[in-house]
Parts: C-alpha cells; sequence; structure tokens
C-alpha cells in the first residue's frame, strides 16, 4: 500500500479562514461584494505599506491584465517580459493585441536580466516603438534585481508591472515585493504561500487607480441608478466569500513564511553532501526570498531531472520541472526573445521541491530518504 502523497505546494488553513465565511453566509453577502473584501484589502494594506492600493480580483491573471490596461496598453504596443515564468504573466499581453519581447534571466535570481532588458528596450526603439511596460517577475519567491531593473526603466522612462504572484512576503533590501512597480500584482492561487481558493490583487500606487481598477473589474458599470456602460470592463472581482479565506489566511501569513523558508534550511542541509545538485538560494544579503518552492539545478551526467523525478513519483511524492520559459512554447515561439538562453538551460536541468508550509518531520524523513538513495 503507497503512503500518503508528499504535494508539491497544497494549501495550508489557518483555523479561522471559516469564521470569515460564516459571516458572508450570515449577512448574505456571497457576491463580489461584502466586508470581508474591504477588509482584506485594507489588511494587504496595511502590510505592504509603500503607498499600496490594493484592489481584489478573481486572479492574478486578471491583476496583470488590468495592470497592462490602466498602462495603456493597446494593439501593436510592445511589452517587454521576462520568459522564464509560467503563461499568465505573458497572456494578458495578448489579451490586449499587444506584443510581447521576451528576455533571459540571469544566473543569480533567475529573474530578468538587467543588460538584457536594455538591449530589448533598444530593440523596440530602432522598430519605431518604445515599449509600454516591463514586466518583472520574482521567480519562485525571488525577488529579481531591483536597483538594476529600476535604473532601466527610469533611464527610458518605461513603467515596471511587478509580477509578485509567488513573492508575498518577499524583501528586497528590507522592501516587500509587491511594492517596487509602477503597478504589482500577489497570486492567491491555491498553491501559493496563503490562498483564497482562487484569486489576486493588483497594488496600485495612487488611490484613483485602485477606483479605476475596481470600476474596470466590475463591468465598467457606471455609478447610475439604471445599468450604463461607456467602455468595456470585465467581471474579475473577487467574491466576498474567498477574500473571507484570504482574512484568515493572511493571519498565519508570517508564520507560512516561516515554515517555507525551514523547509530552505531543512534541503540546505540535505543536500550539501551533492556536488552534482545546487539548491538555488538568495545571492546575497540585499535578497529575502519567501521561498515559496525550493527548486535545484541538476550539474552532473549521472544523475538527471527525469530520473530525480521518477525516483520521486515511484515514493509518491511530487516533484515538478520548472517553468519552461515562453520563447520555447509553441504559442510565443515566433515572437523576439533577446539574451543567451540562461532560463532555457534552468529548465533542462531544474525541478521543484515538495515546498508546502504544513510539510511534517515524517514528509522530511521520506524525502531525505529518496534524496540519499540517490547515492546508489
Amino acid at each position: 500500500m503507497k503512503e500518503d502523497k508528499i504535494w508539491l505546494s497544497p494549501p495550508h488553513m489557518g483555523g479561522t479562514e471559516l469564521k470569515y465565511i460564516h459571516n458572508a453566509f450570515d449577512t448574505n453577502w456571497i457576491s463580489p461584494y461584502g466586508s470581508n473584501i474591504d477588509e482584506f484589502e485594507k489588511g494587504l494594506e496595511n502590510y505592504l505599506g509603500n503607498n499600496s492600493f490594493v484592489t481584489a480580483l478573481s486572479s492574478g491573471t486578471a491583476a496583470i491584465h488590468l495592470a497592462l490596461q490602466l498602462l495603456n496598453v493597446e494593439e501593436g504596443d510592445f511589452v517587454i517580459c521576462q520568459s522564464f515564468t509560467f503563461v499568465a504573466t505573458a497572456n494578458p499581453i495578448l489579451y490586449l493585441k499587444a506584443i510581447p519581447v521576451f528576455v533571459d534571466s540571469e544566473e543569480s535570481t533567475w529573474n530578468l536580466c538587467p543588460n538584457a532588458v536594455e538591449d530589448a528596450v533598444k530593440y523596440c526603439l530602432k522598430q519605431g516603438k518604445k515599449p509600454k511596460a516591463i514586466i518583472a517577475v520574482s521567480l519562485y519567491g525571488m525577488p529579481f534585481m531591483v536597483d538594476e531593473i529600476v535604473e532601466v526603466s527610469k533611464k527610458y522612462d518605461i513603467p515596471i508591472v511587478e509580477d509578485s504572484a509567488e513573492a508575498l512576503g518577499s524583501r528586497y533590501k528590507g522592501q516587500l515585493c509587491g511594492t517596487f512597480g509602477d503597478f504589482s500584482i500577489i497570486s492567491f492561487n491555491g498553491n501559493k504561500i496563503i490562498t483564497t481558493s482562487g484569486g489576486g490583487i493588483l497594488i496600485s500606487r495612487k488611490e484613483s487607480q485602485k477606483g479605476r481598477a475596481a470600476y474596470l473589474s466590475g463591468h465598467a458599470k457606471e455609478d447610475k441608478d439604471y445599468y450604463s456602460h461607456s467602455e468595456l470592463g470585465y467581471n474579475y472581482k473577487m467574491s466576498n466569500i474567498s477574500a473571507g479565506i484570504g482574512r484568515g489566511q493572511l493571519e498565519v501569513l508570517e508564520e507560512r513564511i516561516k515554515q517555507r523558508r525551514e523547509n530552505h534550511d531543512f534541503y540546505h542541509h540535505l543536500l550539501k553532501e551533492f556536488e552534482d545538485i545546487e539548491l538555488f538560494c538568495e545571492p546575497d544579503e540585499s535578497f529575502f526570498s519567501n521561498y515559496w518552492l525550493n527548486t535545484i539545478i541538476i550539474k552532473g551526467e549521472f544523475l538527471s531531472k527525469e530520473r530525480i523525478r521518477a525516483i520521486f513519483f515511484e515514493s509518491n511524492i511530487e516533484t515538478r520541472y520548472l517553468w519552461k520559459p515562453m520563447h520555447l512554447q509553441d504559442l510565443y515561439k515566433d515572437y523576439k526573445f533577446i539574451g543567451n538562453n540562461t532560463c532555457g538551460i534552468l529548465f533542462d536541468k531544474g525541478l521543484c521541491l515538495p515546498s508546502g508550509s504544513g510539510l511534517t518531520d515524517d514528509c522530511k524523513n521520506r524525502i531525505a530518504e529518496m534524496i540519499y538513495n540517490l547515492k546508489s
């Protein structure tokens, strides 16, 4: 009989979520309106600080879409986008019929290479258009090279959309991810560090932008006694029930960060004797990762990501390949890519390991046994 499955990053309830869900039912606010939404947004604004105005939405993808729309991205515009990411980062560019220009990663954070970003800007200028935005991702919870990317952004006056879908609680030089972009987004999908079952937020720097985002996310319904619409809107609001889950989850956020970082310490100790396996770690003290997922690069010829994954699979332990870069996807293969394919090499050699905040000692013992089996 197989042992229970160890999942990569399952939801982890804190215990108070039902209180807020019951409140939604008791007050009959089970629509995309209600006190849970208001309080969830306020709680996140207080947590993030730094002029953060939060709009609760149905997904992080919706947040990126609205961010690009608020930056007036239109058909034919260029948007610079990190290639090494989940497809949800890039798809909103196509929603608006804009043109993605994909950029390679650098090796220390696996995120946007500043030199390649500047090369991408120059490429766009040669085509006769300045990019409308730079989408910068903090992959697997690791902050991107903020100083360098912001420098390019300011040099060419191009706004940053900060995709911190995986990086709630991560910091760069003490400042929280989600506060560096002209617009920022965070995801609360079921596998994230805290969840609303599905959902995300758009973080604006001005209260007026929050109001505009809320307007567009509610079908662009005008403030009249009848249904009146003068522009295209979307059904992107978060439900009051989902926001109730988020309120309970927000109460345990710091504990979840602590638990994920303890998982990283576990893997660091476990893998230090393996010359052929490199654990992805913070480059220096400027970076503080929530280590949403712990990831490895397999360097030797004897081991491969396929072999390691097969060994774990046989023991009912979930692992997953790293994100396949956008420029290698059939959907995006005909779009411009700028870089040396560092992210493609990472994809070829990388693997995600179980990293849930509820990872027990028994689970860790099973994982350790599988790791030690790799030596044989």
